[in-house]
């Protein structure tokens, strides 16, 4: 029996790590590595309706596994070999209410 399983996806995120001479906060980039992370395409409908919102064409979509507690929101992200760009505010659902391993779902549009 197959199993769905995840894969593990780079989360680029920003860590204050002091503050300047002028009081203004410092922050450096750190990289968090996420596993479990289902990443599927996004369907035509959604990058249509995306696109004419926004102006961001979204190619997939991540679903986060239940548990993680990680900002999604307009973040970098990193998974085969790209560069990728989080698009709005996660979709989350309630960790008892949901069957499988992930509660969580982001877009991601191409960032280079």
């Amino acid at each position: 029996m197959t199993r769905i399983h995840g894969i593990t996806v780079t989360l680029i995120d920003k860590v204050k790590s002091g503050a300047d001479p002028f009081g203004e906060p410092i922050y450096k980039t750190e990289s968090i590595e996420v596993e479990n992370v289902l990443v599927a395409p996004t369907s035509t409908d959604d990058v249509a309706n995306q696109l004419n919102l926004t102006g961001k064409k979204i190619v997939y979509d991540l679903a986060i596994p239940k548990g993680d507690d990680h900002d999604w929101t307009n973040k970098e992200v990193q998974f085969f070999g790209k560069k990728w760009r989080t698009v709005g505010v996660p979709l989350e659902g309630i960790e008892d209410m949901i069957p499988l391993d992930w509660n969580k779902k982001v877009t991601v549009e191409y960032y280079g």
